[in-house]
């Protein structure tokens, strides 16, 4: 299945909706939801944090999606291929692999200032499985690719969705079912971290 929009930054930004400006706000609000942020300065260092990260949790086993049209995540499996991981990047391996997987690597399109959350682009099942399956996931997200407001988030993406399925992921996965206790990792990874790539106060646009 295609993704939603092959390029959201050329087909769906636009510098009105579109900035760097809500840093501040993006931060705060997914820190506050348990997510852990590290900012780096581009896609070479944020290969090497994922292999920092994949270190810290003690995955040797890591499933990614879009490594065939995303240069950071290509590079970023690279990098953990070459300090002996095990990668699976095939759509079927993932498929195969992701209940086993110590970690799941894949893009978020956008954040959103006003929740914390970054919006990925789960255009097929092993888009989405990275996310769900592997007890830590990692997301790649551009600094100056963020918007205000959910509502802000709803215009960007009506630019360009006909079909398939977009996703918003907020920390990692909570629940306090059982007695009112919140426990973090129940029905998906306990661990959620976003690599912010780029220089604070750049543009995305042209």
């Amino acid at each position: 299945m295609r993704k939603v929009c092959a390029d959201w930054k050329t087909e769906a930004f636009s510098p009105a909706l579109v900035n760097g400006s809500y840093w501040p706000d993006f931060e705060e609000n997914a820190k506050a939801a348990s997510a852990e942020i590290f900012c780096v300065p581009d896609e070479t260092a944020a290969a090497q944090k994922v292999l920092e990260i994949a270190d810290e949790v003690k995955a040797d086993m890591v499933v990614a999606a879009g490594t065939e049209i995303d240069r950071g995540i290509s590079l970023a499996c690279d990098t953990l291929a070459q300090a002996g991981k095990q990668v699976f990047r095939d759509k079927f391996e993932v498929a195969e692999h992701a209940p086993q997987a110590g970690l799941g690597l894949s893009r978020a399109e956008f954040g959103v200032g006003e929740t914390g959350s970054v919006c990925v682009d789960t255009y097929s099942y092993e888009a989405r499985v990275v996310g769900m399956l592997p007890p830590a996931h990692i997301v790649l997200l551009d600094r100056n690719a963020l918007v205000e407001n959910v509502t802000t988030a709803f215009q960007v993406m009506s630019r360009v969705f006909q079909k398939g399925y977009l996703g918003f992921i907020t920390g990692p996965s909570r629940t306090a079912d059982i007695e009112r206790v919140l426990s973090l990792g129940v029905h998906g990874p306990s661990r959620f971290f976003i690599v912010v790539i780029g220089a604070e106060g750049g543009s995305i646009h042209g």
